[in-house]
């Protein structure tokens, strides 16, 4: 299903501009380490580590940063781990994360290289996170002679949990660096070869909405009255193409259609929980909304309709649920301009078809707590194709049968390389 989701989208080209002389020497500096950074990739695949568990992980990344000459602090947050590229010429402070856990499952690897780590695996892509982050950080230190400013290289850990972003600022990673701009990729079912973003948002804004009524004699009436007004606040009916997630990636009605149907919209994502103790009757459904803005209105919208309505003396409070383990998730928020001007980058460089714009989110429970960090720093957070349906690999995170086109760790090192030396020459 997912190479049929993404087959419109294999348009990708090999015509580019002609890129200046350190933009032709980032792509040779990149080939020259590709196999070496592949076998990285694969040993973080045969030992995965899940959240607050990266040990491993953060000590092979270490000595790697260590041997391209870089200034390492370790055990930030957790095991995160920041390299400092310091050109001793005054100029921007860039920051580029990758993320590195891994994720607790029992489903069968699909790879040769598979999980030696019973119980874990790398089903979301961080294997490759921190190997292009490798990457870029050897390509950018080959090339300190001809960079100005400061460069930052931030392994982060604990993504999956939600929790790394947030340990790394609250042990003082802004203390330790003070970054003008920061970015990051996640691996998507986008073509190999390709990179998709846009500003604002890149994810649905998430989260569990509750309604608290007093207990009712009249329960049954009560719950049919919620159903019914919760969902009529939904942008679309139940028989409407934005539930076919065939179609979320479609020419014609997909996020990369300026048209898209996923553009602005509020959704119900899961069947009804009910319960019911002596004193309250709970009522709770999984909400997504397209921007922050569908989100702060929906709760003051369901509450004026009750109140106008004959249960208003038994509602006792409407509210985000943060108890039910799914607070209302932080979204990547891109900053406008930076995006602009990095897709522009890339694009003048690599050619228009290495950039797909994106004009909406599609309503699945993804996230990413790189939103943290945007929240103190200007940045842009970007998804990096690792699909190949001529090779049968579907990069879908989160699924069974996830893998990648490793041919993607060029095209990472390689765009988001040239991307920080534009932004650094700006």
């Amino acid at each position: 299903m997912i190479l049929f989701l993404f087959s419109g989208l294999l348009t990708m080209g090999q015509n580019a501009t002609r890129p200046t002389s350190i933009h032709k020497s980032v792509k040779s500096r990149t080939d020259a380490i590709f196999d070496s950074l592949v076998k990285i990739r694969r040993d973080f695949h045969r030992y995965p580590e899940i959240s607050r568990e990266e040990k491993r992980t953060s000590e092979k990344i270490t000595v790697y940063l260590e041997s391209l000459g870089l200034e390492v602090i370790t055990c930030v947050g957790g095991y995160g781990v920041v390299g400092i590229l310091d050109t001793g010429r005054p100029g921007k402070r860039i920051a580029w994360r990758a993320d590195i856990d891994a994720i607790a499952t029992n489903i069968p690897d699909v790879v040769d290289f598979s999980s030696k780590n019973k119980g874990v695996r790398h089903i979301c892509g961080h294997d490759l996170h921190a190997a292009i982050g490798m990457g870029i950080t050897n390509v950018l230190a080959h090339h300190k002679n001809k960079l100005n400013g400061i460069l930052y290289f931030v392994f982060q850990p604990a993504e999956e949990m939600n929790e790394g972003a947030q340990a790394m600022i609250a042990d003082g990673l802004f203390d330790l660096i003070q970054p003008d701009e920061i970015y990051g990729l996640h691996m998507s079912p986008y073509p190999v070869g390709t990179i998709a973003t846009k500003a604002e948002n890149v994810f649905a804004h998430i989260t569990v909405a509750e309604i608290i009524y007093k207990t009712s004699h009249n329960q049954n009436a009560l719950v049919d009255f919620t159903k019914k007004l919760m969902k009529s606040a939904q942008t679309y009916g139940p028989n409407a193409e934005f539930w076919d997630n065939n179609n979320l990636f479609s020419p014609k009605l997909g996020v990369t259609n300026p048209n898209t149907i996923y553009k602005d919209y509020t959704a119900l994502m899961s069947d009804f929980e009910i319960q019911q103790s002596n004193d309250t009757l709970k009522i709770r459904i999984l909400l997504n909304t397209s921007t922050k803005e569908r989100l702060d209105l929906f709760l003051p919208l369901i509450k004026s309709k009750i109140e106008a309505s004959g249960y208003a003396k038994e509602l006792l409070t409407v509210r985000f649920n943060l108890q039910k383990g799914l607070p209302v998730m932080e979204t990547p928020m891109n900053n406008e301009e930076l995006t602009y001007k990095t897709i522009k980058s890339i694009s003048d460089i690599y050619g228009k078809q290495s950039v797909i714009p994106l004009y909406g989110v599609a309503p699945l429970q993804f996230s990413d707590d790189f939103a943290y960090f945007q929240k103190s720093v200007p940045g842009v957070y970007f998804f990096l194709g690792g699909s190949n349906p001529e090779k049968g690999i579907a990069a879908m995170p989160h699924t069974p049968n996830f893998a990648v086109d490793e041919e993607c760790i060029r095209t990472g090192v390689n765009y988001f390389s040239s991307m920080i030396i534009e932004r650094l020459q700006e």
